[in-house]
């Protein structure tokens, strides 16, 4: 396969990660969803596009394990991290965003991710699998938040289907074709923003729905200053 952009460091391309690895290649995609999905220091991971290329690779047979094996693998390997990742904020949250100076780990990110929880419901769970970055954290957040764990685990396991096993598949069906395997860069550049797409549609949504008062929603309203002379008129 020939690549035709380049799309970060050589060591994180999916397809240097999925060589490197060898045989053990089915083991370290598993232990990286993991990571991804439920350790904080997994953000920087290629979670999209090393699915999209486990499936294509498993097309070409440069992966020897059935498609189905690696699809259940990788549901679990997403859906345990999630797990691992909402007990880690239950647990060491407070004492993780109780701090000021911080700028990452802050109390209002809880208050704001809850807001989020509360605003888009079960919805928000399966569409934070399909953004990067946003599906590290909100993990996370949710056991910060101290989300209902049932409802939170229900719903992250239907998102670790529709991502983990959808996009392996769509990765092993697409590479089927000659045109996808020379062009992979740009096909994981493609999955990156599409990846996106969800967050977009929820932010166009979200300022449709403001009121269309004909005022700029931000803007400071001035009062009339009533004197004590003009309440006798």
């Amino acid at each position: 396969m020939t690549t035709t952009l380049a799309l970060g460091p050589e060591w994180l391309k999916p397809d240097v990660i999925i060589s490197w690895l060898g045989p053990w290649a089915l083991l370290g995609l598993a232990l990286i969803i993991f990571a991804e999905c439920g350790l904080l220091l997994g953000f920087f991971l290629p979670g999209d596009s090393l699915l999209f290329t486990a499936g294509l690779f498993v097309a070409t047979g440069a992966i020897g394990t059935p498609l189905w094996v690696v699809c259940v693998l990788l549901v679990v390997a997403a859906f345990v991290g999630n797990v691992a990742g909402y007990w880690i904020g239950r647990k060491a949250g407070p004492a993780i965003f109780d701090k000021p100076k911080s700028r990452l780990f802050k109390p209002e990110h809880v208050e704001k991710t809850q807001g989020f929880f509360d605003k888009y419901g079960n919805r928000a769970i399966v569409m934070a699998r399909f953004v990067p970055i946003v599906r590290t954290f909100i993990t996370v957040m949710a056991g910060v938040g101290r989300m209902e764990p049932k409802r939170y685990f229900t719903y992250s396991l239907i998102g670790g289907v529709a991502w983990a096993a959808g996009v392996t598949v769509l990765g092993y069906f697409l590479g089927q074709f000659q045109v996808v395997r020379d062009n992979i860069e740009l096909m994981l550049i493609l999955i990156v923003l599409i990846s996106v797409l969800p967050i977009i549609v929820e932010v166009i949504r979200a300022r449709r729905q403001k009121p269309a008062a004909g005022l700029d929603p931000d803007a400071t309203v001035q009062l009339p200053v009533i004197r004590p002379d003009d309440r006798r008129h």
